[in-house]
């Protein structure tokens, strides 16, 4: 399976967070378009990060490393 289709650890989503600038989980939460609560799910591992989310993020990190 093409990992970057999968679901999203919640190591990977921090990484994510801070190759991309969100300092805090309402700064991610309001850029995709979720709730908080939902970030903070996702970061404690309750919930699996959805692949829509998982997906976007990688292509934004992969976006980024490209641009420099």
């Amino acid at each position: 399976m093409d990992e970057r289709l999968a679901s999203m650890s919640p190591d990977e989503l921090r990484s994510a967070m801070r190759s991309l600038g969100y300092r805090t989980q309402n700064d991610l939460a309001q850029a995709i378009g979720v709730s908080r609560s939902a970030v903070s799910l996702w970061l404690e591992g309750k919930v699996g990060v959805p692949r829509p989310v998982a997906m976007l993020l990688r292509m934004l990190v992969s976006a980024q490393r490209r641009a420099y």
